[in-house]
């Protein structure tokens, strides 16, 4: 989380910049049910070196946010995730999945989503263990972007940029 911490201290956005955005960023609300994610992934470079769709499934009982994610990446690779997320009682998320390391922190304020979290991403035949600082903004009751910057040391990886749309 070393990575993750450099970055926040050379970032100017703050969570609360997007206190009055609307809609709400309510995880529980947008990923309750079926979406679909466009993404890419772009080196250090700012090359593309990935694209993919990801279908996503979530449930939501209260406490509790399990959510089944479904990447076809262009290539024809398919790769899938399970998160379960826990709201806490002060507001915030803790989130865990198999790649990921310990658990993902994260907190809504407005329209935005900020989640930060090690894993170990699987890249062809290597795994490397990497940080990522996850923003997600809501734009309409339908539609969340999301841009993730993904550090080792501190150093940044690349960035990964996704369209979420609600069926």
């Amino acid at each position: 989380m070393g990575g993750a911490l450099l970055l926040s201290a050379c970032s100017s956005m703050k969570l609360d910049d997007f206190a009055r955005g609307t809609p709400p960023m309510a995880l529980e609300e947008y990923f309750a049910g079926h979406s679909t994610a466009y993404g890419m992934f772009f080196d250090r470079s700012k090359d593309v070196r990935r694209q993919f769709v990801v279908q996503l499934d979530g449930k939501w009982d209260g406490s509790v946010l399990t959510l089944d994610e479904d990447f076809t990446y262009s290539d024809g690779e398919k790769q899938q995730r399970h998160w379960t997320f826990r709201k806490q009682p002060d507001g915030g998320w803790t989130g865990t999945a198999p790649d990921v390391v310990g658990e993902a922190h994260g907190r809504s304020s407005g329209n935005a989503y900020r989640m930060r979290y090690t894993a170990d991403l699987k890249a062809g035949d290597s795994t490397y263990r990497v940080d990522f600082d996850d923003w997600l903004f809501r734009q309409s009751q339908d539609v969340v972007l999301n841009h993730a910057v993904v550090t080792k040391y501190g150093f940044d990886v690349g960035e990964v940029q996704l369209a979420f749309v609600k069926k």
